[in-house]
């Protein structure tokens, strides 16, 4: 697929300078992505979907080409979702279709809660919901024969290349736009250091996502690692909602744009409409 140029650009929200990717026209839809939060992770499957809707993608603060506030060392999803609905309302969209997977997904959880006017609906893809599940050290743990050998020996690029392809597998890995993938391993750092705590801790007022009137869709995997679904299968129950099969792994986005791209239309049709 050969990828036509984006509307770029950055925009001030929530104390931040938030860089932004637009595609396509129709109904908005918002791609909000998890570790490494970079807006690159949706390029392709953005282009897939601007034949009938107006993709927006951007990088999260603190990664890729958004700005590191001043002094900031952790983060939460209230602060997350803040960003998002900040955007959303800056470039004048809402209310918007959104997608939210991985930590994208948690985001996106929060963002129903703390600003159900910006969103006309929202598919939540294997959301990082680990604190209703088990102890949040007790994930890490899992983590640990994947994340430390490479962190002992690449530091803290070396751990993130080794999470994105336990997640996303090699083949995916190895496939990134070479420049994409260089940013996605500098911003480490912001990962492991400021995101990652709030992302395994964070619980959602589930007595809030009962009583919200935002339409949520929830979706799952047909190839992801086991420690990828937990969150999907929770929010599901609690929900009373029947999962969405989106094929692929972890990061469908990325093995077969076009077929990910034909999956979700429906239901963002469904929100659009």
């Amino acid at each position: 697929m050969t990828l036509t140029q984006a509307n770029t650009g950055t925009i001030q929200t929530n104390g931040t300078e938030l860089y932004f990717e637009i595609r396509g026209s129709g109904p908005a839809v918002l791609c909000i992505s998890g570790a490494t939060g970079d807006s690159g992770h949706f390029a392709r499957a953005a282009e897939a979907l601007a034949d009938e809707f107006t993709v927006v993608t951007y990088d999260r603060r603190g990664n890729s080409r958004s700005s590191r506030p001043r002094g900031w060392k952790q983060t939460s999803m209230a602060e997350q979702a803040d960003d998002a609905g900040g955007l959303v309302r800056a470039l004048g969209l809402a209310p918007v279709a959104a997608f939210g997977t991985s930590g994208g997904g948690t985001i996106g959880t929060e963002l129903v809660l703390r600003h159900p006017d910006v969103l006309r609906g929202i598919l939540l893809h294997e959301p990082v919901l680990i604190a209703p599940i088990m102890a949040p050290e007790e994930a890490m743990k899992g983590l640990a024969p994947v994340i430390e050998p490479a962190m002992a020996s690449g530091g803290s690029r070396g751990a993130v290349e080794a999470f994105v392809r336990h997640f996303a597998t090699d083949a995916n890995y190895e496939r990134l736009d070479p420049e994409l993938r260089e940013r996605m391993l500098s911003n480490a750092d912001t990962f492991l250091g400021v995101e990652i705590d709030a992302f395994l801790n964070y619980r959602p007022a589930t007595a809030a996502l009962l009583a919200s009137r935002v339409p949520i869709r929830v979706g799952i995997g047909t190839r992801s690692v086991p420690d990828a679904v937990g969150g999907a299968h929770w929010l599901a129950e609690v929900l009373g909602t029947e999962l969405r099969v989106i094929p692929g792994t972890h990061t469908p986005y990325w093995d077969d744009p076009d077929l990910f791209a034909r999956t979700i239309r429906p239901v963002v049709r469904e929100f659009a409409g």
